[in-house]
Order: structure tokens, then C-alpha cells, then sequence
């Protein structure tokens, strides 16, 4: 084998091609970057507290030719928006909520409500962390199967008056693409979004199910899973005009939805569209396993829907809406109906909320700003209200005592179950004659009862009082804890609340009191009848057992609520009876109906004649035996 020779003119090259490099890697630095790091445009009037921003970085794919085909065999038409597609987020903000928008998608990854904090004091969040997801899934003519959340959209910034616009274009070309269109107002939480296509119907497939997708998993806000999360978080929709709601675990498919509301208590999470939708998928989702466990999630829920081509365009003007729950403000977007989201009871119940108490609150609210007193003058307004018919209560009840050993004396004449019939005969007749009805003193009672319910969703869902103090409350929106347990009683928790302990007090002194009055009411035991008199006694301790373990989960304003009411109504009977109501009076009044003579209804006849052939049979059943 030749033995290889030195070659000078080699080795020359080889060390000044070294030296070349050498100066090269030392004098060559990297490209200093610029400040800030990111490419950002912001569109923001510096004298106001909002900004619009797009920060854009480096494409996802370089543009070379092996992966363009790769991304066109992939993405076919849409290729091109994932090779010139770059990672970056757009923000629509105000004085009221913060959006973020990803380029991924074109779809919301932060939804912050700004002037509201969690129950731990950190910022409020409806959307963070991947826990939603906005999709549209669609067919393209070249079989293909593809979801706007995997593609990239090109943001472009601009301003439309005071409003602030970013429009997200998912491009086949400068001509053709899909546009999710955001534009938010000034002071305002309903931001207007619009998806609409243009130049696509060669490129969509008509013939293909176009679906939208939109989930969201619901942060915990508040401080008791067991009320945010059972009592006060719904699936709200509006379908054929009318407001419904769907439980957790539950599956429905609608018609003509014009809404959907994904409801967390005090705060929501909305979707409008001014096109309904048909045939719609709502789910929702329990995900609280067990209430003793920290939770980062309460429910999770979903909207499945197919959108509809108009000639072979997407063109849906829809509306997203993150904010608070509260009345006041849902009832200013009139004509949708969102008011009803904010639970105020049915029926009577939210008639009475929407018609008495929300007036009365608010024009207090406007005189007061502590919170705790506003509920305690309002107690007072109801109590006062309410106040007539504790006093028809009262006189039914006096009236009763009067005529009482008469109906002693009667189940001494008709003693034994064989005079069962005659018994409640002649009771009637002379209840009738003295001018005295049980009803009488029922009717007050029943017709106080749709205060006490529709007050129950009053205070609890009233965002006004969330996170307000009073006295030891640190929130009246949620229970008070004036000492923590190192465990968990079954139904009552793992603290003691002391407003619920005093509403319970209040509630014993006034059942203790109206004792005597319910004794006057109830007609003397007959044989073979339930003496009423014994199960009030019992009432009197359960009762507020009872109500201690019921309201010490729930909110505090609404124990302190009671604990008034009952004080006051306690007043109000003592006044009523040492001042208000006049025995002798009503003595001689029952004296006087007695000599009037007493025109009978065909009704009271029919009844007098039914009990009085009862009676006959009663008693020819009698001679047999």
C-alpha cells in the first residue's frame, strides 16, 4: 500500500478554515431581543382603564417543503393556517372582566371576573387552565374531519367606536376562512361573538354533521361546597321560550335553545345565540364525590349542538357573558330572560322576590351601607307587614278560649266513639253560632308561609351581601364559624355557627309563648283522636333542633334574618296581648252573634245533612250489634 505523503497546501487550508471559525463563534452574538420579548400590539386609549393585546410568537412549523405536504396531506385546505399559525394569546379587557384569547383555537382560556375575589381571597376565575373548551367539528370536500381547537387562527386587533374588537380568521387564504368575531363594550360583561365563514362552502362539507361543542368545568368560589354545589348550581337554558333547568347527572336534547347557562351560584357562565339551536345535547355533571373534601371543581357541563349552513356559510351571531348572577343586573338585558337564572323561587315565592323584597332591599341599599342592619330594618318592614295577622291569629285564639268549656262539656254529654258523629255536629253549631272558625286562625299562619320560603332564596342568592361582614360574620352570603370542630357531626358540619344557635333560641321562647294560644285553638280531645296539645310540646324542642342543624351550612344572613323575625314577633304578641285584644270584649261580641240568628248556606246545609245520615247509619249499625 503507497504510503500517504504530507500536503502542505492541506494543511494550510485546514488552519486557516480553522481560524475563520474560531473568529466567527467570537465575534458572531446572538440577536439581542427586543423589549418586550413577544411582538404585541395593544389598542388602548392611555386615559382608560382597558387594553386589547395580541402577543404573537414564532410559527409552529418552519416553512419547508417536507412539512407542508405533511400538513397538507394532514389538513388539506387548512394547511396553511398551521404552517404560518404562531403560538399567542389575544385580551379583551375592561373595568369588568378579562379575556383571554388563545391563537389555538381561537377559543377563551382565561375568564376573570375583576371586582369579585374567591372565598380565599384570590382573583375569580371562571375560566382557567384548560377546565373549558369551545369547538366546532366539521367535514371538509376532501374527507377530511377536522376541530377549530387543534388549528390556529391568525388575531388582528381593532377598535369599533369605544369598543374593543379582535378577530380570530382560521385561513384556507386571505379570502377564505372562519372568523370568530369578539367585541366587548365599555362597562359591560356580555361581549358580542359572531362565527361566520366566508368562501367556504367548497371547502365545508354540507353533507357532514357541523357540531359545536362547549364545555366548562366549574371552579369552587364559594365557602361551602355543600351550598354552592346543591343548592345554588344549575344548568339553566332557555328553550321554546321558556326558562328551565337541568340537575346534575341529567341528559336532555332540546329544540330551539336560545340560551344555555352554566350557573355557579353567585356567578355564571352564558352562551346566547341569536339563531336557536336545534336538537341541542345539555349535560351536567356532579363532581363533588364527597362534601368533606377540598374540591377544585363542582359540576362539569356541556353543550352539544349542530350548527346549520346558510347558503353553505356559517353565519351565527351569538354573545358570551361571564359574570355575576345578580337580578338587578340580568333584568337590564331585556328581552332574554336571564333574570330568572338568578333563582329566586317559583311561583308565589319569586313573585313575592321580585315584586316586595328585591324593592325594599334595594331602596334600603340606597339609604345604608352596612349590610347587617339593612337585613334588620328589613325584618322589621316584613314583621310589621306581617303584623295583622298575627293579631287575627290572636283574636281567633281568644275567641276559641271563650267558647272552650262549652266544647268540654260537650264530649262530657257525647262521650264514646258511638257519638263521634253527634260530637262534631253540634262542635260546628256552636263554633257557627258564637262566630268562631279554626280557619280563623290557620289561614293567618298559611298565609305567612310564602314570606318564610321566598325568603329563603332571597338572602342566600342576594350577591349584594356576598362576602359583607357583620358583627362576627365575616360573609353574610355564607355560614359564620365561631369555633371549628376536629370533626364532622352527620347534617351538621364541622363548625358551629352561632347565628343559627340564637335563631334556634329565639325560636324556643317563641313557640314556649305561643304554646297557650295553640291550646286555645285546638278543640278538647275527643276519644279516639291524636291530642294535639302533646305533639306541641314535643314541637317545642324539635323544632329548634331541628332548624340549628339545618341552617348552620347556610347563610348567615339568613339565621340573622329569623333570629329578628322571631324577637319581633315575640314583641308583637305581648303587645297585642297586654294592650291590643280585650277579653270582656270579645265575651260579650260571642254573646251577641249567639242571640243573632244564623242563616245557613245550601253548602253547610249539605254537609249538616251528610254528617246527620252518617249519624243514623252510625247508629242503626249499633242496634244490630
Amino acid at each position: 500500500m503507497e504510503q500517504k505523503k504530507f500536503d502542505l497546501n492541506s494543511f494550510i487550508g485546514m488552519v486557516l478554515l480553522g481560524g475563520i471559525l474560531l473568529w466567527w463563534v467570537n465575534t458572531s452574538k446572538p440577536e439581542e431581543p427586543k423589549t418586550p420579548t413577544t411582538t404585541s400590539e395593544q389598542v388602548v386609549d392611555s386615559t382608560k382603564n382597558t387594553n386589547s393585546t395580541v402577543t404573537e410568537n414564532k410559527p409552529v412549523f418552519e416553512n419547508d417543503s417536507l412539512k407542508q405536504a405533511a400538513l397538507t396531506n394532514k389538513l388539506g385546505a387548512f394547511a396553511q393556517s398551521a404552517i404560518n399559525g404562531k403560538e399567542g394569546t389575544s385580551v379583551l379587557e375592561n373595568k369588568l372582566v378579562r379575556l383571554v384569547i388563545n391563537n389555538k383555537g381561537g377559543q377563551i382560556i382565561e375568564a376573570q371576573i375583576k371586582n369579585y375575589k374567591t372565598h380565599d381571597s384570590l382573583p375569580l376565575y371562571m375560566v382557567k387552565d384548560k377546565n373549558a373548551s369551545f369547538n366546532i367539528n366539521f367535514g371538509t370536500t376532501d374527507n377530511r374531519i377536522l376541530n377549530t381547537k387543534d388549528l390556529f387562527f391568525e388575531p388582528t386587533v381593532t377598535k369599533n367606536g369605544e369598543n374593543q374588537v379582535i378577530s380570530m380568521k382560521l385561513k384556507v387564504s386571505d379570502t377564505q376562512f372562519l372568523e370568530y368575531r369578539y367585541e366587548m363594550k365599555p362597562n359591560n360583561y356580555m361581549v358580542d361573538f359572531a362565527v361566520r365563514s366566508q368562501g367556504l362552502s367548497n371547502v365545508i362539507n354540507s353533507s357532514n354533521k357541523i357540531n359545536l361543542d362547549w364545555s366548562l368545568k366549574g371552579y369552587r368560589h364559594e365557602k361551602s361546597i355543600r351550598t354552592e354545589n346543591t343548592m345554588y348550581t344549575y344548568y339553566y337554558y332557555k328553550s321554546e321560550d321558556e326558562v328551565d333547568y337541568l340537575n346534575a347527572g341529567n341528559t336532555e336534547v332540546l329544540n330551539d335553545v336560545d340560551w344555555v347557562a352554566y350557573k355557579q351560584h353567585f356567578f355564571t357562565s352564558n352562551l346566547l345565540s341569536d339563531t336557536p339551536f336545534n336538537n341541542a345535547t345539555v349535560t351536567s355533571t356532579d363532581l363533588v364525590k364527597n362534601e368533606e373534601i377540598d374540591t377544585v371543581y363542582t359540576k362539569n357541563f356541556e353543550l352539544k349542538t349542530p350548527l346549520v349552513l346558510t347558503n353553505g356559510e356559517l353565519n351565527y351571531n351569538m354573545k358570551w357573558y361571564y359574570g355575576p348572577s345578580d337580578y338587578n343586573l340580568l333584568k337590564t338585558f331585556e328581552g332574554t330572560d336571564l333574570d330568572e337564572t338568578a333563582d329566586l323561587g317559583w311561583g308565589i315565592f319569586g313573585f313575592l322576590n321580585r315584586t316586595v323584597f328585591y324593592p325594599v332591599f334595594n331602596m334600603l341599599k340606597g339609604f345604608l351601607s352596612n349590610y347587617g342592619l339593612i337585613i334588620i330594618l328589613m325584618t322589621i318592614v316584613v314583621r310589621i307587614l306581617m303584623s295583622p295577622l298575627v293579631y287575627k291569629s290572636y283574636v281567633s285564639s281568644a275567641k276559641m278560649k271563650v267558647i272552650r268549656p262549652e266544647l268540654q262539656a260537650l264530649n262530657e254529654k257525647y262521650p264514646g266513639k258511638e257519638n263521634a258523629m253527634k260530637r262534631q255536629q253540634e262542635t260546628m253549631a256552636i263554633q257557627r253560632k258564637a262566630g268562631v272558625s279554626m280557619m280563623s286562625g290557620c289561614i293567618p299562619a298559611l298565609l305567612q308561609m310564602p314570606v318564610f320560603f321566598a325568603l329563603f332564596k332571597f338572602f342566600p342568592t342576594n350577591l349584594s351581601l356576598r362576602q359583607e361582614s357583620f358583627l362576627w360574620a365575616p360573609d353574610l352570603s355564607s355560614y359564620d364559624t365561631i369555633f371549628q370542630l376536629p370533626f364532622n357531626i352527620p347534617f351538621y358540619g364541622n363548625h358551629v355557627s352561632l347565628f343559627p344557635i340564637l335563631a334556634s333560641v329565639a325560636i324556643f321562647f317563641y313557640m314556649k309563648m305561643n304554646q297557650s294560644q295553640q291550646a286555645n285553638m285546638q278543640a278538647p280531645p275527643q276519644e279516639g283522636m291524636p291530642d294535639m296539645s302533646k305533639m306541641m310540646k314535643y314541637m317545642i324542642y324539635f323544632s329548634p333542633i331541628m332548624m340549628l342543624f339545618f341552617f348552620n351550612n347556610y347563610a348567615s344572613s339568613l339565621s340573622l334574618y329569623y333570629f329578628i323575625s322571631n324577637l319581633l314577633t315575640i314583641a308583637i304578641m305581648l303587645v297585642i296581648k297586654n294592650y291590643v285584644i280585650d277579653e270582656k270584649k270579645i265575651i260579650a261580641q260571642i254573646e251577641e252573634n249567639k242571640k243573632k240568628p244564623k242563616k245557613t248556606s245550601k253548602f253547610r246545609q249539605r254537609i249538616d245533612a251528610a254528617m246527620k245520615q252518617a249519624q243514623e247509619q252510625q247508629a242503626r249499625q249499633q242496634k244490630k250489634k
